[in-house]
Parts: C-alpha cells; sequence; structure tokens
C-alpha cells in the first residue's frame, strides 16, 4: 500500500497508481511547480518571495496562476540579494569550504494560496515519480521568507513538524515568538513587540493623545495593533476609532476611509502591510482626504511602490520606523549588473529561443539596468544575515575528517533538527561590522530608523532619517529623534496637533466627559488656595501660601494686622491721642484751679492720680496697634489691665471718700480719720497691687505671644496675638469687672446725698457707661474676625476711658471754665446768699 506521509495542495495531490499488486508508485497530479530561479548544490536553501502581486485560480486545469500586471521589485531584489550571499559563501575559502550551497526560489505570487503550493515544491521537489512510497527527504534544508507575517505563519506551521528550519528577513508578528508553536522559526528582524511599543513613545513624543488606528485585517496587523494599544494607553494616549480591512475586502476598506474623513484625530497609525497601504492610498486620493500626519510601520513606510505623483499629497510628513539601510559592499554591483550576467543569462532579443524558464520570467527583463531603488535597499541586509546564518549553522555541524578535511553528512534523520539547535546558537559578524545571533524567541536585536516623508524636488521622494531607536542601549538613551529636521504635512515645520480636548492651562484642572476617553475633557478653575500646572489635578498650597489670581502658582499669604499705615489705625491713633490731650487739658485746669474750692472738695491728689490713668489708659491703645511681636503681645495686656485697675481704683477711692465724708458730717461721728490720704493712697496701691501680680502669674505661666491665626481665613494670614493662658487673660478682665461694679454699687447707694456731695452721681454714669462697653464688648470681641477683634478691644478701651473722663471730670471742667463764680465754698455747701 502507499502510505501518505506528505502534505498535498492544488496541483501537488500525490496519487498511487495500483494497476498491479507489485508495481503500486506515488507520483504528482498535474505539472509540478517550477522555481523562479534555482541553482543545484550540495546543500540546498529554498525562497519565498512576492515577484508578482496577482493571482488567479484555473479551475479547468486546476491551478494556480500568477498574472504578471506589476513586478514587486523589492521581493525581486531580496530573491537577488539571497542568490548574491549564496554566491559570496560559496566563493568562500573559510566557510563550508568544499561544500556548495544551491538555492531554489519560487514566486507565490504575495498570495498566501500561493504560498502554500509554493511550500509544498520547496519540500517536495519536482520530481513526478516518488518511489514506491511517499517518503522522503526535504529538497530543502533551510527556507528564507517570507516577507509577509501571515504567509510565514502558514510556512512555519506547514514545514515544522518535518523540522525544516524557516528563516524570515521581515515577518515581525509577535505571535511568531512562541517556540512552543514555531521551534523551527527564526528572523533577522525584530519582534513587533518593540516597534509597537516605540509607536506609542513616538506618538507621546509630540503630545499627541488623540489618534487613529488603521491595521491589516491578519495576523501582524492584529497582533501589531494589540501591542500598540495596549502602549498606548500605558502612554496616555486615546484612540478615537480602531479599523482594520483585509486586501480582499473593498467594502471594508471604504468604510475605513468615511472614518478617516469623519474623524478629529489628525493623527493615524497605521500597523498595515505595504499592499493594504497601497489600497488605502488609492482610496485616500480618490475622496481627496489629506493634511493627516500617518504613522507608520517598517512594512510600508519604506515601501517605494506607493511613491507615486499623487502620494505625497497623502503621506507627505510621514512618520514611522525603518529596518536599517543596506551597506553590504558588493550587492549594488551584483543586483545591477552581475546578475543579469551570471544568474540570468536571457537576451531580451533572442527571448523566442530562450530556455522555458526565460519565457515564463521575461517580464523581469524590464528592469535590467534600473537601479534607482538600489540606494534605499533595507530589507536586503536582512537576507544577507539570515543566508550566513544558515551558513554559519551548516558550518559547525560538518564534520572533519583527517584526510580529507571537511566533508558533509547530510543524511542522517537528525540533520535538520542539529540545523536548527545550531541556529539557536549562531554568533557571528558580517563584512559591514554587524554582529548577527537569535535570542531565545529566535529574534535578533531591534534596531530601527526614524524616517520622515520628505520632498526633495517636485516628484521625488526621500525617506529622510530623522532618529533611531536601540533596544541595546541603556533606558533614556534608547530612542532619540531629531524634531527640528521633520517635515510635518503640507511641507510644515509647525508640529502638528492631535488631542480631543486642549491641555488645560495652568490654573485649571480636568474633568472628564461622561461616556468618553479620558483624553476627552473639561477644564475647570481650581478652587481657591489650589493650584495646577499642567497637571491632571489641582494641589493644595502649603499652609502659609495660597494661589495666586490664575491659581497656577502658590505665592506667600498676606500677613494681616492692625497697621499704623490703616485709614482704621489713624483713626483710633487720632481718638487716642485727642483722649490723652483733653485729660492733659483736664489736669492742667485743675492744676490751674486746684486751690478753689471745687478741686479741693473733690479730693485733688486721687483726681489727679485719675487723670494720669486716664492718661495711660488711652495711650495703652496704642500698643494694639503695629506688627505683634513677642514683647508688644505682653505689654499690650499688661498694660491694659493694671492701668485699667488704677483708673478703676482711684475712682473706688473717690467713692469711698463720698461716703465716709456724708458720715463724718454726722453727729459724733470720726470717721474719716479712718479714711485719710494715706488711707486712699494704699487702697489704690493695694488694689493695683493685686492687678500686678495677676499679670506677673500670667506672664511667667503661660504669657501671649505672636501667633499667625490661618483658621479664619484661608487665603490670608491674621498676625494676632495669642493669649497664651486663657484664664489669665479673663483673670485680668475679671478683676476690673469686680472692681468696676463694686464701684458702681457704692456710687449707686451714694446717688441721692446732698448736692455738695453729687460726683457719686457722675460716678454711677461713668461706672454704667464702663460696663455696658465692656459688657457688650465680650461677644463683639469674641465674633469680630481678623484685625477687627483688636479694633474692638481698641474701640472698647478708649469708649472707656472717654466716658470715664467727660461723666465724672466735664461737669467740673464746666464750672471751673464757663462758671467760675459756682466755684465757691458756699457754693459747695450749699448755702444761698
Amino acid at each position: 500500500k502507499c502510505v501518505f506521509e506528505r502534505l498535498f495542495f492544488m496541483g501537488l495531490l500525490l496519487a498511487c497508481d495500483t494497476a498491479g499488486e507489485d508495481a503500486s508508485d506515488c507520483h504528482v497530479l498535474g505539472s509540478p511547480v517550477l522555481p523562479l530561479l534555482s541553482k543545484d548544490g550540495d546543500v540546498m536553501i529554498g525562497g519565498l518571495f512576492a515577484k508578482s502581486i496577482n493571482l488567479a485560480v484555473d479551475w479547468k486545469s486546476f491551478k494556480l496562476k500568477c498574472f504578471f500586471s506589476s513586478i514587486n521589485l523589492r521581493e525581486f531584489r531580496f530573491a537577488q540579494t539571497m542568490i548574491f550571499a549564496i554566491e559570496e559563501i560559496n566563493k568562500s575559502k573559510h566557510l563550508l569550504p568544499n561544500v556548495s550551497i544551491g538555492y531554489r526560489i519560487y514566486d507565490n505570487c504575495g498570495s498566501t494560496l500561493s504560498s502554500m503550493r509554493a511550500v509544498m515544491a520547496l519540500m517536495n521537489g519536482d520530481e513526478l515519480l516518488i518511489e514506491k512510497n511517499c517518503s522522503g527527504q526535504s529538497a530543502v534544508h533551510a527556507i528564507i521568507g517570507e516577507s509577509e507575517s501571515s504567509s510565514t505563519i502558514v510556512l512555519s506551521r506547514t514545514t515544522g513538524p518535518y523540522q525544516i528550519p524557516v528563516i524570515s528577513h521581515s515577518a515581525t508578528c509577535e505571535c511568531l515568538s512562541s517556540r512552543k508553536e514555531y521551534p523551527s522559526f527564526f528572523r533577522t528582524i525584530a519582534s513587533d513587540l518593540h516597534q509597537s511599543r516605540a509607536l506609542a513613545q513616538l506618538v507621546k513624543h509630540f503630545g499627541w493623545t488623540w489618534v487613529g488606528a488603521v491595521n491589516s485585517d491578519s495576523d501582524y496587523g492584529n497582533n501589531g495593533m494589540a501591542i500598540f494599544l495596549s502602549a498606548a494607553q500605558e502612554e496616555g494616549v486615546c484612540v478615537e476609532y480602531i479599523e482594520k480591512f483585509d486586501r480582499a475586502e473593498p467594502e471594508k476598506l471604504l468604510k475605513v476611509v468615511e472614518v478617516i474623513r469623519k474623524s478629529t484625530a489628525r493623527v493615524i497609525v497605521a500597523f498595515l502591510a505595504h499592499v493594504e497601504m497601497n489600497n488605502l492610498l488609492e482610496q485616500l486620493n480618490v475622496h481627496n482626504i489629506t493634511g493627516r500626519q500617518f504613522i507608520g510601520v517598517e512594512a510600508w513606510i519604506t515601501a517605494d511602490s506607493l511613491v507615486t505623483p499623487t502620494s505625497f499629497s497623502v503621506l507627505g510628513g510621514s512618520l514611522g520606523f525603518a529596518v536599517q539601510k543596506t551597506n553590504i559592499s558588493g550587492l549594488n554591483t551584483f543586483l545591477v549588473k552581475d546578475f543579469w550576467e551570471t544568474d540570468f543569462q536571457c537576451e531580451e532579443n533572442h527571448i523566442d529561443v530562450a530556455s522555458k524558464s526565460c519565457k515564463e520570467n521575461q517580464d523581469l527583463m524590464k528592469l535590467r539596468d534600473y537601479n534607482d531603488d538600489v540606494e534605499e535597499l533595507r530589507y536586503s541586509s536582512n537576507i544577507y544575515k539570515a543566508v550566513y546564518a544558515v551558513a554559519h549553522s551548516l558550518h559547525s555541524i560538518m564534520k572533519c575528517s583527517d584526510s580529507q578535511g571537511y566533508i558533509t553528512s547530510l543524511n542522517y534523520c537528525n540533520f535538520l533538527q542539529q540545523v536548527i539547535e545550531a541556529l539557536k546558537q549562531v554568533n557571528f559578524i558580517i563584512k559591514n561590522g554587524e554582529q548577527v545571533w537569535f535570542d531565545s524567541t529566535g529574534a535578533v536585536l531591534a534596531r530601527y530608523e526614524v524616517v520622515n516623508w520628505q520632498q526633495r524636488s517636485i516628484g521625488s521622494v526621500h525617506f529622510e532619517p530623522v532618529g533611531y531607536y536601540d533596544a541595546s542601549l541603556p533606558p533614556g538613551q534608547k530612542f532619540v529623534l531629531n524634531t527640528e529636521a521633520i517635515m510635518w504635512p503640507g511641507g510644515s515645520k509647525k508640529l502638528p496637533v492631535s488631542v480631543c480636548s486642549e491641555s488645560c492651562r495652568p490654573g485649571t484642572y480636568k474633568v472628564l466627559e461622561r461616556g468618553k476617553p479620558v483624553c476627552c475633557f473639561h477644564c475647570l478653575p481650581c478652587p481657591d488656595g489650589e493650584i495646577s500646572n499642567n497637571s491632571n489635578d489641582c494641589n493644595q498650597c502649603p499652609e502659609e501660601y495660597w494661589s495666586n489670581q490664575i491659581r497656577d502658582a502658590c505665592v506667600p499669604k498676606n500677613v494681616e494686622f492692625l497697621s499704623y499705615t490703616e485709614d482704621m489705625s489713624k483713626i483710633l491713633m487720632f481718638f487716642t491721642l485727642f483722649g490723652v490731650v483733653l485729660t492733659v487739658t483736664v489736669a492742667v485746669l485743675f492744676l490751674i484751679n486746684r486751690d478753689t474750692p471745687l478741686v479741693k472738695a473733690n479730693n485733688s491728689e486721687l483726681s489727679f492720680l485719675l487723670l494720669f490713668s486716664l492718661s495711660l489708659c488711652f495711650l495703652c491703645s496704642l500698643t494694639f496697634i503695629g506688627r505683634p511681636t513677642e514683647w508688644s503681645c505682653m505689654l499690650r495686656h499688661t498694660a491694659f489691665g493694671i492701668t485699667f485697675v488704677l483708673c478703676i481704683s482711684c475712682i473706688l477711692g473717690k467713692t469711698i471718700v463720698v461716703l465716709m465724708a456724708f458720715k463724718a458730717t454726722l453727729p459724733s461721728s470720726n470717721v474719716m480719720k479712718w479714711f485719710g490720704p494715706v488711707q486712699q493712697r494704699l487702697t489704690v496701691l493695694s488694689l493695683t497691687l493685686i492687678q500686678v501680680i495677676i499679670c506677673i502669674l500670667w506672664l511667667t505661666i503661660n504669657p501671649p505671644f505672636p501667633f499667625k491665626n490661618m483658621k479664619i481665613f484661608r487665603e490670608k494670614i491674621i498676625l494676632e496675638c495669642s493669649l497664651g493662658s486663657s484664664l489669665g487673660f479673663w483673670a485680668v478682665l475679671g478683676y476690673i469687672g469686680i472692681l468696676a461694679v463694686l464701684c458702681f454699687v457704692l456710687a449707686f447707694l451714694a446717688r441721692k446725698l446732698p448736692d455738695n456731695f453729687n460726683e457719686a452721681k457722675f460716678i454711677t454714669f461713668s461706672m454704667l457707661i464702663f460696663s455696658a462697653v465692656w459688657i457688650t464688648f465680650i461677644p463683639a470681641y469674641v465674633s469680630s474676625p481678623g484685625k477687627l477683634t483688636v479694633a474692638v478691644e481698641i474701640f472698647a478701651i478708649l469708649a472707656s476711658s472717654y466716658g470715664i473722663l467727660f461723666c465724672i471730670f466735664a461737669p467740673k471742667c464746666y464750672i471751673l471754665a464757663l462758671k467760675p463764680e459756682l466755684n465757691t465754698k458756699k457754693s459747695m455747701l450749699g448755702k444761698s446768699k
């Protein structure tokens, strides 16, 4: 029986002829697939490239046919480079001496369907009859290709079970990094994992937070876009739309074009194969959609096939990552001259009598002597490195004989497995100085050029290098851009803007729009006391700082206190000095009239002491004005407490004198000798001394001190005197209140005494005013904010001082100044003439 151990596909179906019991053979149904270019050798390397891009199926003959409506020049250069590397190795005396490398290069027509057919041809060879069964060795020992990830996945999955090494020069899909699924796959290009992340960094670098995304609906596009979207999210980039299409889906392509036309994003990340990019470019030209900033990938950013007379209006200014340019000595000469003379010996004038291969590939004759693209070749170096990687792996597993030198041992079952293991270990330097080795995923180190579509002259497009990405460099040095060298869409040197919402100006913060990505937001002013400086949130200023008017910086808070320059202070100082002047005037008037009955009758000594204490009461209010300091805080409260106690003590002494004088007028009364001038002085001194002791204790235990009050007003600091000990303050105030009440009670009891002792009536009124002022002071003091607290306290001091001055001394001054005729002893005794 015939055992089907090989896969089959269109045109390669293996069948068994069972005409006789002993004469069963396996043969290929239909015509075998012939290579585009081939050469025999001891070791065979296969190549799969898309020389042509149109494919059709002839269902009558059950065959796939390529129609050469256009030639993919870039892919053809890949085939030439492969031949160049093989011939260079064959000429080498150090690498694989005495071993020749042959090649079989197939055209896959840019289709996965045709690619599968070419893979089967590489594995099976082109023999029509294959012995008694369908088993045997592969026709090639390694395969270089393919260019696209989807076709490479099919290739690797097909060849994987047979352990045929596959080395791709441009398949970048991260999905191919799985060594479990693709153990025999290698590539001389980096995975899209690096490129996709670098794309997100590139977009973020220019501040584009609102972008569109279009990708090929393939393994390459879907995997690459998924990595980009994840990286973009980490970078804070939002994607307005994500569209994908396949080259065979014109309806989806038109939908993508419509989405782009209606979108607000000015930047488009196009993770497309060059075929899909070409299709998109054509439609964008048709619909006249220009002015977008395209961010491209290595698959199309330097594709010459995209350079057309109208393409620059759409793709001008595009930025993207590209494989570094090829720099291999001798390659350019081979591509333009040597190849046509040695490896493709077909003459255009004698094509009718030429070989079958020449007839089938006569379209290639159009490329002879064409060299416009040679200077821009990039992937050719990857082809070159792939061929050399195979050669170095073969070299490492060759057996050495003492007599014969190198000999090959290719006909053993584990040879291909040894090639795979050797490829994992290769580490060599090609002649341009670049080191080649494969990492654990079978890929090489990520190195890209950042290129920019620029126009040197009308119709001439140049891929200008403007930076690079090198994964081998330390963090912070991997990505370098020369922004000044970039030309943006429309030939502008101004960086395009692509944001959903303009960045919030300093002093505002972001408020996200409901149902939209985080890049879409409103900007609201920061609250008072908070600032923002190009950030998402507002930050609270330090305690002693406040936000400026535009809320972009913290400035020191205004320190507020009752200064001498304020209008309120000037008014209070005026009334203070006016009160002092009045008091001094009264004292002078009393001094002038000290020998008159009126002054003598009102206890001149206590009156002068009272006037002195009133002057101090007026003056102590000045200590409440100005910047609080440690000394001024201690002075203002103690001076206030002591001067007012001295004042009330004098009034209390005068009240007691009035009462004692009334008692002394009674028969047999000797009370005045017990409250004479000495006792009066001692009373005033003792009462004042108690207040002095209270103040000393207050200052010793917990004195007042300057305090920055930031609780009343958030936007400013109230510099005030903290009481230190509240108990001390209220003890001072309470003691004054006790003396005032006592004085009021005694004066009230003496209010109806005879007219010549009528001073008690005026004392009563003065104490009423004093008490009323200080009773209303307490709630006003507690409720007044900031420096008004100090103003209230000064007002209370002045009001009570004026009340005492006017109530007690105004009637006497009236008589002394205006009615001197009443200033007689008779008038004081209440006797008529």
